[in-house]
């Protein structure tokens, strides 16, 4: 899976896309209920790493695979939304076989 740029990606998106859904689902809770701030500094700094992570995955897996303006847009706006990598890694891995 991390032999070609697609798969990197891939395996970066399932990253990024768990370290969302665990500052929102987690930190952000622990934040606001238990006052627990350092929760979302954690999260929310792994989240950061990976989120730049994810673009550049992005820009690499369109220059090596030539990625098309609406999927780019569709790569990038998944990000945004909770389970949207999830998603998106279900699309491409469809499309592979």
């Amino acid at each position: 899976m991390l032999s070609t740029a697609l798969g990197r990606f891939r395996f970066i998106g399932i990253l990024e896309g768990i370290s969302f859904i665990l500052l929102l689902a987690v930190a952000m809770p622990l934040k606001y209920g238990a006052g627990m701030d350092m929760a979302v500094s954690i999260a929310g700094m792994a989240h950061g790493v990976l989120f730049i992570l994810y673009i550049m995955a992005i820009a690499h897996v369109t220059m090596t695979d030539s990625w098309k303006a609406p999927r780019i847009t569709g790569a990038v706006l998944a990000a945004f939304i909770p389970f949207g990598p999830f998603y998106l890694d279900a699309r491409l891995k469809k499309e592979a076989i």
